[in-house]
């Protein structure tokens, strides 16, 4: 039997960090810039390579179990290409020969070809035993690099990959020819040697993939020229080099981020979390299997008899129907000791220190309370307790690999994606995407983009005081405050947002620069390929309804898209009188009540300087 401890606190952890890192609301990236407006389109691109590498299902969970196990984080960022060959009908005129009809508006189905190319920013998260950074005391990566130093990464190559480093001439071609011809040449011997495979001069390893090439990626920095720079070597083995080539990067940096997950002072890794409580895990295991040989016999009871006083020994084995021929009187039953529940508690005690170690689920342990029962003070001091040991475990990661990682995305599409990118999950905001670049050399300077996730979990603890800092703020005369402006429109937006989530929020509290007008012909590209848009308030709505009903008679309108948009401008066209009944502060409607300002007040609203109620718990 084995009792999963460990592994049922690994497991908890990974998914109360995860949810927290990314939070139910979908945004995830924060950009500020230093005049305030936000990039929306930069947050938009950045949450959409989010998505393309299934960060919330895929990456994280694994990231998060290796650095509990390994005591570190590490991932590697790079840019990847992909391309597709995809096919589909389009309707052209006939040509001259094909059709023997007179009609020349007659139009044919023509099948079409295209090769589509995709490039994103891929993540990869790194074992600790394929990564080594020295000298081994230095504080980060960079730190390691000034010094002199390197950061290694071990790749595991097949064939197939070696000849497309060849063809992409990331390695040399004679080197790579040379590794060919000794991978092909160990896998024409198929026995078994333990003590070959354990020597990696060569690089060649077998397992139960297949063979492959042990290849040690190393960045570092190098003296040419006179210049000293960052440079990529790639080795197979001890004296199989295979290339040195500069840093491909525009912005200088290495792909490789790492992080301890509890720094040690003097040292660049951290120490595993698991290993403190392995004896533990060793203790419990052996007390339940214990336990369980001990129940076995405690379920059988003892008979005690005299032999000589009952000759029918043998009568007394147990069958069903059984008679005994003895006296009751020389016959006595009696019972192993029950040492499985001692086990179990053994097990107990060593599953609370574990989950103790690990900080599992503090909430749910018991506190130094005075009562059995504990109060609801108690309750919330366990629950804020939870949220602040979360949030300093979350904050590591957050600082050392996301925020970094976003980083490394916005540059990597910055140099590699040279095509314009719609965005389809978010409809107008591929167009936005379309129109604003950001240069590498303004990062950190106009523009800084952190991980929004474990801010956005933090936030939501705090909404309570900001409604009521809020109430209390828009109860104060402007007199009171000379020389500033009370603008509650950022407040409102971040509480829209964390009560809707960012997809339901910009359609109940509108900003007003979304409503700007948007070419109808490119609005017209977009209803082709069947993307539903809304109509802006600022529309041209004459332009636009005609340019879309030239689109409708060349298109057919194959999704329905046009004549739905259609449909909305005629909506918008007969809505758009002018209207003063119920606006608050005019005559005849209803405002908040506030004071010095006009309105009879809304049933239901809170008074000035109302305070929310705690959490039941």
């Amino acid at each position: 039997i084995f009792v999963p401890i460990v592994r049922d606190a690994i497991g908890a952890r990974k998914t109360r960090f995860t949810n927290q890192i990314f939070p139910q609301s979908g945004r995830y990236v924060q950009v500020i810039t230093e005049d305030g407006k936000i990039p929306d389109a930069t947050v938009s691109l950045l949450e959409h390579y989010i998505r393309i590498n299934h960060m919330r299902n895929n990456l994280m969970p694994a990231l998060m179990k290796a650095g509990d196990v390994e005591g570190q984080y590490t991932v590697y960022v790079d840019w990847a290409t992909r391309t597709r060959d995809v096919a589909y009908r389009v309707e052209e005129p006939a040509a001259i020969g094909m059709s023997d009809l007179p009609d020349p508006d007659e139009k044919v189905e023509v099948i079409k070809e295209e090769t589509i190319k995709i490039g994103y920013p891929t993540v990869e998260v790194i074992n600790d035993n394929d990564l080594l950074v020295l000298p081994a005391t230095a504080s980060s990566i960079d730190d390691a690099l000034e010094q002199g130093g390197s950061v290694t990464v071990i790749r595991r190559w097949q064939k197939g990959t070696i000849e497309e480093k060849i063809k992409t001439r990331e390695i040399e071609e004679e080197a790579g020819q040379e590794l060919l011809a000794s991978l092909a040449k160990e896998s024409e011997n198929q026995r078994r040697d333990t003590a070959r495979q354990m020597i990696d001069a060569a690089g060649i390893k077998r397992d139960s993939q297949g063979d492959h090439v042990l290849v040690y990626e190393t960045w570092t920095k190098i003296t040419y020229k006179g210049q000293r720079r960052i440079y990529k070597i790639y080795f197979a083995g001890a004296d199989r080099f295979l290339s040195c080539k500069r840093n491909p990067f525009w912005s200088d940096r290495i792909p490789v981020i790492s992080c301890a997950v509890d720094k040690v002072s003097g040292s660049f890794k951290g120490k595993s979390l698991v290993e403190p409580v392995a004896t533990s895990q060793y203790a419990a295991n052996d007390a339940a299997n214990e336990g369980m040989d001990s129940a076995a016999f405690a379920m059988l009871p003892i008979v005690m008899t005299d032999p000589e006083k009952n000759p029918h020994v043998g009568s007394l084995v147990l069958s069903m129907a059984a008679i005994w021929m003895t006296s009751p009187k020389d016959t006595q039953f009696a019972q192993f000791p029950q040492l499985w529940k001692d086990a179990l508690e053994l097990v107990g005690a060593h599953r609370a220190q574990i989950m103790t170690s690990l900080s599992v689920n503090p909430a749910a342990m018991t506190q130094q309370t005075s009562s059995k029962k504990p109060t609801q003070a108690d309750v919330a001091n366990e629950q804020q307790i939870d949220v602040l040991t979360t949030a300093d475990a979350v904050s590591v990661i957050e600082e050392g690999i996301l925020t970094p990682m976003l980083h490394r995305m916005l540059e990597l599409d910055h140099q590699f994606r040279d095509k314009k990118i719609t965005i389809y999950q978010h409809g107008l905001m591929g167009i936005k995407a379309n129109m604003e670049k950001v240069s590498p050399t303004m990062l950190n300077t106009t523009h800084y983009i952190k991980w929004f996730g474990v801010e956005s979990a933090r936030n939501a603890q705090q909404v309570q005081q900001q409604i009521a800092a809020a109430n209390v703020l828009r109860g104060i005369p402007p007199q009171l405050y000379p020389g500033y402006q009370l603008d509650l429109s950022p407040l409102i937006v971040q509480l829209v947002e964390n009560s809707f989530g960012p997809n339901l929020a910009p359609l109940v509290f509108k900003d007003l620069k979304d409503q700007l007008t948007v070419d109808p012909w490119q609005e017209n590209e977009m209803l082709v390929r069947g993307e539903d848009l809304p109509v802006h308030g600022l529309d041209n709505l004459a332009q636009h309804m005609q340019a879309h009903i030239e689109a409708l008679q060349a298109s057919g309108d194959p999704h329905g898209t046009i004549m739905m948009h259609l449909m909305r401008h005629r909506i918008v066209a007969s809505q758009m009188v002018p209207q003063s009944e119920g606006v608050p502060g005019t005559p005849g409607g209803a405002g908040p009540g506030i004071p010095g300002q006009g309105g009879t007040g809304n049933p239901g609203t809170p008074r000035i300087g109302a305070q929310p109620g705690q959490a039941t718990g």
